[in-house]
């Protein structure tokens, strides 16, 4: 059965799950997993990145091996005052001497370091609300035998930089300007533009810079030991469940506050390996327009959140199908599997470490209205769902964003630039160049467009308020563009003509300068961005539309709700 809505996902969980499971680690890998309590969901319990790791896995898919500190941990972890009792301190080491065994590793060995990777996962998705650490168990010691075990010095370094930079930001509470500060600083005294020009020395001076500052920012060095280090980020991932994003977001899409998340601990596999290595995002089918193609983006030579914070603008999924094509043939054959397994539409995250393919999520994939209209039908056409599931997989209440008015493609317009398409819609409004004026703007009724160089995280505010979402960097897959199709804004990223003067309040796009007076129209659909008003029209309903409604139509006949539940 496809994908439940939010708030009934949700208040599936109960404290039954606490009591059936007296195990609170599951692990996964090699696979296998380990089994569940009978009667109990696995979303539920392990959260959607758990469940999905854990799925794949039993099917023998290539997913690095891990395990799950499941959603009742996270509740325990919270009425305890955060400590962590000893029975799930032997149920982690166990778990994480399992992982070593299948890795070849071990946790804080200087002679084969296991290195891993500490991720939320809650029940319902929450893309980029709560926090992740990635890299965990680089040290001063370790860092050396990285540098041996992979013979690539500059890896290494590399790879201690990113560590600490996440850990310092989301586990000591450092602002992450602290960092970029010095990270540029560097840059500028090699006269490098990108990271990946830095060498393995400037990023040993980067190691020390950053660890310098940490003492002079909290009053204590960046801990040594790889335990603490673990705990630690177990510890933040959990209190993110309640960070002041995380609390927004289950807000504005009816989300239980009392189910917390899981955390799943995995084994790193590395993106930043070179150029046969690299991360991306793979749909099952494009997220927009809903067509069944493989639909997503790559970033070479980079570790998972340079793609998702839109730092760099990635490459097309179809660039991958040229630089490696056996991945690619393999990615594809997985997607099919999956989406035929679990029976929707696929959000895939993967890692390509010197050309071996790594699964690292599975979850039903946030769409457009018209993606989500066109996927049921197709799937139910297909036999893979029935027409009352496929009903049931499109919420009926948001259809009239199908019917909103589409620029008139036949009006003049003067174009400024053109970016990524990323959610469709058309929107006319006046820039906001931060989330604070956006919110205030938009409190006085006014339509604002939030433009940005970049979003992450914290800006769900602003998009909240804005009629649509313009970014100067990132992709189809990047934060902005996946929130933006979940909350159904126009949205058009990656404009390589857009520079922002946040300090002037202005940009320049095409050249052109834009003010917060000047007016803007964003094209979702093309990724137009054109100066002043553009005439609408009204759409055209799809096929796949008459359908749907058609089916609808024959279950309230037939007495039952959307879901198929009798009324009668």
């Amino acid at each position: 059965m496809p994908s439940k809505a939010p708030a009934e996902r949700a208040a599936e969980l109960t404290p039954e799950i606490v009591e059936a499971a007296p195990c609170r680690v599951f692990g996964f890998g090699g696979g296998t997993a380990d089994a569940l309590p009978p009667g109990i969901d696995p979303v539920d319990l392990l959260g959607g990145k758990g469940a999905g790791l854990a799925g794949m896995s039993r099917l023998g898919l290539p997913v690095p091996p891990g395990f799950t500190l499941s959603t009742p941990v996270c509740r325990e972890f919270r009425q305890d005052g955060g400590q962590a009792p000893d029975w799930l301190k032997d149920q982690v080491s166990h778990a994480l001497r399992r992982v070593g065994a299948l890795t070849g590793g071990r946790f804080g060995s200087a002679a084969a370091p296991l290195l891993v990777a500490v991720r939320s996962g809650a029940a319902v998705s929450m893309p980029g609300m709560m926090d992740t650490v990635l890299n965990l168990g680089l040290n001063d010691v370790t860092v050396m035998g990285l540098a041996a075990w992979s013979g690539d010095s500059r890896f290494a370094w590399e790879t201690y930089r990113r560590f600490i930079q996440m850990y310092g930001t989301v586990v000591m509470g450092i602002d992450h300007d602290c960092f970029e500060r010095i990270l540029d600083a560097v840059k500028q005294r090699r006269r490098c533009r990108l990271d990946s020009e830095l060498t393995a020395d400037d990023c040993r001076v980067l190691v020390r810079e950053y660890q310098e500052m940490i003492v002079r920012e909290v009053g204590r060095p960046f801990p040594q030991d790889v335990h603490e280090q673990l705990w630690q980020a177990i510890g933040a991932v959990f209190r993110s469940w309640n960070n002041r994003r995380a609390v927004f977001y289950r807000r504005l899409h009816g989300i239980p506050e009392h189910g917390g998340t899981a955390v799943t601990i995995q084994a790193m596999v590395f993106g930043n390996r070179g150029a046969d290595s690299g991360t991306g995002v793979a749909f099952t089918r494009d997220p927009s327009t809903g067509e069944n193609v493989l639909f997503g983006e790559f970033l070479p030579d980079a570790q998972g959140e340079d793609l998702v914070a839109g730092i760099r603008t990635p490459l097309p999924l179809s660039a991958l199908e040229h630089v490696m094509p056996a991945v690619h043939a393999q990615l594809r054959d997985v997607a099919r599997r999956l989406e035929a397994h679990l029976r929707d539409m696929q959000d895939l995250e993967f890692t390509v470490q010197q050309g071996r393919l790594y699964l690292l999520q599975t979850r039903s994939g946030k769409r457009t209205t018209q993606a989500a209209v066109r996927i049921a039908v197709h799937l139910a056409e297909e036999g893979v769902v029935t027409p009352e599931e496929a009903v049931d997989m499109v919420d009926m209440e948001a259809l009239d964003h199908m019917l909103q008015p589409v620029l008139d493609p036949d009006a003049p317009r003067t174009l400024l630039a053109v970016g990524l398409a990323a959610s469709p819609g058309a929107v006319t409004g006046r820039l906001a160049f931060t989330v604070a004026d956006a919110q205030i703007r938009a409190a006085r009724g006014e339509a604002v467009i939030l433009c940005r160089t970049e979003t992450d995280p914290e800006d769900i505010h602003g998009i909240h308020v804005a009629h649509g979402i313009l970014t100067a960097r990132g992709g189809m897959t990047s934060h902005a563009a996946v929130v933006a199709r979940g909350m159904g804004k126009a949205c058009v990223v990656g404009v390589a003509e857009l520079i922002i003067d946040a300090g002037a309040m202005r940009a320049f796009i095409g050249g052109v300068a834009v003010g917060t007076s000047d007016t803007v129209t964003l094209d979702g659909s093309t990724g137009e961005v054109i100066l002043g008003i553009v005439p609408t029209i009204r759409p055209a309903l799809s096929d796949e539309l008459a359908v749907l409604i058609g089916w609808a139509d024959e279950l309230k006949w037939l007495g039952c709700e959307p879901d198929g539940r009798r009324t009668a």
